[in-house]
C-alpha cells in the first residue's frame, strides 16, 4: 500500500469532478435505511483530504477520519480549521488501526480498498473494523471492479489540466493479478513561464466479488446490499464500481 506524497498537493484539484456532497448524501441514505445502533460515531477510513469527512460531519455525524498519508491529513486539517467542524483526524495505517472509540458506522470510499496489496491486507482491515466497531455496526465500502482495471484503466494514459498543474497519468496493467501500476508526472507553472516537474507512483489491485465476500463472511460481516456504480441497483457486468453495505454480526475478535 502506497501513501500519496506529491499527489496530495494536487489531489483536490484533480478530483474536482467528484461531487462529494452527493456522495456523502448517498452514504447517508444507505446508513439511515440499515442502521440499528443508537450511537453517532462515524469512521471515515482512508479519509484523504477530508472532503467526505466534512460532508458527513455536516450531516450530523461525529466523525473520526483515519489516513496513512500525513500529506493528505495536513490538507484535511486545513479544511477543518476553515470550516470549524469538530472532526478528529488520526494518521494510521488501516491495516493496523488503534482507535479511541467504537464506530457505529465505518465508510471506506473512493477505491481505498484497492490500494491494499494483498487479500491478507484486506482481511486485516476487515478484522480491525469488526474488532473496534460496536455490535451491529455498519461498514460501507466501495471497490473498483476487475472490469474497470482490465478495460478502463488498463494500459491507458490520461492527461489532466487545472489552473494549478498539468498531469500525465500512465497506467500499466499486470494481467496475472489485475493490478494497475500508476505513474503520475506533474508539471507546475512557475514564475517566468518555466515548469517544475515532480512525480508520484502507486498501484491499485482489483479483487473479485468472491474473494471479498468470503473474507467478509469469515470476519463476521453480513452483506446487506451490493450496488453498482453508486446507485441502489444490482451491479451490471460492466460496472466500474461496487458498493458493499455490511453489518457486523460478530466482533471482539483478537487482532
Amino acid at each position: 500500500m502506497s501513501g500519496y506524497n506529491v499527489f496530495a498537493r494536487y489531489y483536490d484539484s484533480l478530483t474536482a469532478n467528484i461531487d462529494y456532497v452527493k456522495r456523502g448524501e448517498y452514504f447517508h441514505s444507505i446508513i439511515s435505511k440499515f442502521r440499528k445502533t443508537e450511537g453517532n460515531l462515524l469512521l471515515d477510513l482512508a479519509c484523504g483530504t477530508g472532503s467526505i469527512s466534512e460532508v458527513m460531519a455536516r450531516l450530523g455525524y461525529d466523525v473520526m477520519g483515519v489516513d496513512y498519508s500525513g500529506e493528505m491529513l495536513s490538507i484535511a486539517m486545513n479544511k477543518k480549521f476553515d470550516s470549524g467542524l469538530d472532526i478528529c483526524y488520526l494518521c494510521q495505517d488501516m491495516r493496523r488501526l488503534d482507535l479511541y472509540g467504537s464506530p457505529d458506522v465505518t465508510i471506506c470510499a473512493l477505491d481505498s480498498i484497492n490500494h491494499l496489496d494483498s487479500l491478507e491486507d484486506v482481511r486485516s482491515v476487515f478484522r480491525n473494523i469488526a474488532f473496534f466497531s460496536v455490535p451491529d455496526g455498519l461498514f460501507l465500502f466501495d471497490v473498483n471492479t476487475i472490469y474497470k482495471h482490465r478495460c478502463i484503466l488498463a494500459n491507458n494514459t490520461f492527461t489532466y489540466e487545472t489552473d494549478e498543474v498539468y498531469c500525465v497519468w500512465e497506467n500499466t496493467l499486470v494481467p496475472e493479478t489485475d493490478e494497475v501500476k500508476m505513474n503520475l508526472e506533474f508539471f507546475e507553472l512557475e514564475s517566468g513561464g518555466l515548469y517544475s516537474r515532480s512525480s508520484d507512483a502507486f498501484s491499485e489491485k482489483a479483487y473479485s466479488e468472491t474473494e471479498l465476500e468470503k473474507i467478509l463472511a469469515e470476519e463476521g460481516f453480513e452483506i446487506l446490499g451490493k450496488y453498482g456504480d453508486d446507485t441502489l441497483l444490482p451491479p451490471a457486468e460492466d460496472a466500474q464500481r461496487l458498493v458493499y453495505v455490511t453489518r457486523i454480526v460478530r466482533s471482539g475478535q483478537t487482532i
